[in-house]
């Protein structure tokens, strides 16, 4: 395992924003990863820095328009899987207010950061579950909406998110020391890297499949692929300005932002892309088979 970079966060932290790399060090910490661009963004009084407004900004953006969303979900009454749905934007309601402050590189104290950190990335993970069980919830396997559908995910995702969280928390705060090892080195978590960077992945592509042959298998339709494709392309557009992008704007405006800012507002758009794939495939009487002809 020695030469596997599996598991390895050090050369993601040094030349990309993300969240995880929170629980190695705070925003205060000048050393930050060696060799990597360091976004100063601001400068504020004694020798502080307000480093991601543009995320910041975006983050509070992407807040009011699933509140909106939410809105306009509430108002579909007849809509399939409109609790679900409900439930997914919440989970990102959430990871976005955490955003603004593990992103958005506010000056607080490290134990404030870390522990945002814990909760950003377990709703990472349980949102992303949330949505992949909203692509079941169009099958009909569980009548949606209903407290045995709702309990189910809200339960599945609760285990996911305490999971995540705890390993997050327990890195940063060393509670038991059994993550210190992260803490230095290649910065190796193999907990962390399955279930932040691997897990979603997985569930993203799970939704896509399962929600691409509903649509056209299914409900016979192509349209609503226009808005589903739409989606992955523009959360694939944000995941490269984060990891491959970042380093590059980062150098080239000398620190002033980075590829943290494009990916909060690629995800932002992606987002509203699936709310208006799913508002589409349920605002019109498709022609449903009856139970259980699924092909």
């Amino acid at each position: 395992m020695g030469s596997t970079q599996f598991g390895n966060f050090h050369n993601f932290c040094r030349d990309s924003t993300l969240p995880v790399c929170n629980v190695r060090f705070s925003y205060d910490d000048p050393s930050g990863f060696a060799g990597g661009c360091s976004v100063t963004g601001i400068g504020l009084s004694n020798g502080r820095h307000l480093g991601n407004l543009g995320s910041i900004l975006l983050a509070g953006l992407a807040i009011v328009v699933s509140a909106y969303l939410l809105w306009r979900s509430e108002r579909k009454q007849a809509a399939v899987g409109r609790r679900e749905m409900q439930l997914f934007l919440l989970g990102y309601i959430i990871i976005e207010i955490c955003e603004i402050f593990t992103v958005g590189k506010f000056p607080l104290e490290t134990k404030i950061v870390k522990a945002f950190t814990g909760i950003h990335l377990g709703m990472i993970v349980a949102t992303l579950w949330i949505l992949m069980l909203n692509s079941l919830v169009g099958y009909q396997l569980l009548d949606d909406g209903t407290p045995l559908s709702m309990g189910l995910i809200i339960g599945s995702a609760a285990a996911l998110f305490i999971g995540t969280g705890y390993i997050a928390l327990d890195t940063g705060f060393s509670w038991t020391g059994h993550f210190d090892s992260s803490l230095s080195g290649n910065n190796r978590n193999i907990g962390l890297y399955v279930l932040y960077q691997l897990a979603p992945l997985v569930f993203l592509f799970i939704f896509f499949v399962l929600e691409t042959v509903l649509v056209i298998r299914v409900l016979g339709e192509r349209k609503p692929m226009i808005y589903l494709g739409s989606a992955a392309i523009l959360f694939a557009l944000g995941q490269i300005f984060n990891y491959v992008v970042s380093v590059h704007i980062c150098t080239g405006t000398k620190g002033k932002i980075d590829g943290a800012l494009f990916e909060t507002f690629f995800t932002l758009l992606s987002v509203v892309a699936v709310w208006t794939f799913w508002s589409s495939i349920t605002e019109d009487d498709w022609p449903m088979p009856a139970a259980n002809t699924y092909p």
